[in-house]
Parts: C-alpha cells; sequence; structure tokens
C-alpha cells in the first residue's frame, strides 16, 4: 500500500500524475502547508482521474480562522483564488479553490487529523479496492466518472456496494480484511 504522505511516487507515475508533481513542487504548497499536515488525496492518487480531476490538498487545522489566513498569503494570489466555510458531516470546514499549473487546487481543512478525514478513507479505501481488481476496475471507474459520476457512487455502482449514502457506505467496508473484501467483490462484480 502506498505511503500516501510521500509524494515521490507522483514523480514516477503517470504522466498526469508527473504533471501534478510537477505543479505540486513548483508551488511549494506541501511544504508551505507543512504545519498543517497536508495529505494530496482524490482521484490523481489513485490514477482514476479524469480531464477536470482537481488536487484536493487535505488538511487539519485546529484553528480555521488562523488557517485560512496563512493561505489567503501564501496562495491569494493564484487565479480563481476563492475560500468558503461549510460543515462537513457536523464538522466545520474550510474549503479554498485555484488555480496553478494547469491543476484546480482545492484545500480542505477541518480540525481533524488529516489521515482521518473522510477524503483520506475514502482514498485508502478505494485503493485497497483497486489493488484487488486490477486495471479492468480501474477503468470501469473512470468510465463512471467520465459520464458524470463522483468518485464514491462511482466505486458503489461498480462494486455493487449497499447502503443509500455511498460515502458512508464505503466506509464501512473499511472494517474488512482484503481476503474478505476479495470475497465480496468476487460476488458482487
Amino acid at each position: 500500500m502506498n505511503n500516501w504522505h510521500d509524494l515521490t511516487y507522483l514523480h514516477a507515475g503517470t504522466p498526469r500524475q508527473r504533471a501534478a508533481w510537477e505543479a505540486i513542487h513548483r508551488l511549494g504548497i506541501m511544504e508551505r502547508l507543512q504545519a498543517y499536515q497536508p495529505v494530496l488525496a482524490g482521484t490523481i492518487p489513485l490514477d482514476i482521474d479524469v480531464a477536470d480531476s482537481d488536487l484536493d490538498v487535505i488538511c487539519c487545522a485546529s484553528d480555521l480562522d488562523a488557517f485560512d489566513r496563512f493561505v489567503r498569503d501564501a496562495f491569494g494570489r493564484q487565479d480563481g483564488f476563492s475560500q468558503q466555510r461549510c460543515d462537513v458531516n457536523g464538522v466545520p470546514s474550510s474549503v479554498t479553490s485555484f488555480w496553478h499549473g494547469g491543476f484546480a487546487f482545492e484545500l480542505f481543512a477541518q480540525p481533524v487529523p488529516a489521515d482521518r478525514q473522510n477524503a483520506y478513507r475514502h482514498m485508502v479505501m478505494e485503493a485497497r479496492l483497486l489493488a484487488l481488481s486490477g486495471e479492468q476496475a480501474r477503468e470501469g471507474i473512470r468510465e463512471l466518472k467520465r459520464n458524470g459520476m463522483k468518485t464514491e457512487p462511482a466505486f458503489a455502482r461498480y462494486f455493487g456496494i449497499p447502503g443509500d449514502d455511498p460515502y458512508q457506505a464505503l466506509l464501512e467496508w473499511e472494517r474488512y480484511s482484503d481476503a474478505e473484501l476479495a470475497e465480496l467483490i468476487q460476488k458482487r462484480t
């Protein structure tokens, strides 16, 4: 399994992953956000991205006001810069968006360690499913995404994960071992 905190996998990855690594590196975003435990999450690390996929950087910020000020000072001159606040599953969150190096960046912060945030947990679960399923699953997910489906609903549809909320249903599969997941996948696909 990947160490998602070490971005060197991007440098040796697909052309899109290498381009993402270059944009991240040139911006110095991970170094600049180091105090906020940044982790790149989402579809590009998993190689299931589509043309409009963004670079999602998730962060832990106990003081969202201070985080917003820091991000505004560091990246506020980037094209399309915007910030907003929202609650995600009852957790106060900050979302900052901008463009750099041909990529849309989204910085997402909560007062929760990055590796306990749902975006990270979803990515780890999705990586496990892809590792157990192979390239056919990766292409199936991409096709569902190209047809407009969001990532977690695409995984739920492709793997037949039951439940009304695909975001929560995917997290419920965390409890299964890889052997149990392989069995579930075989039954559903």
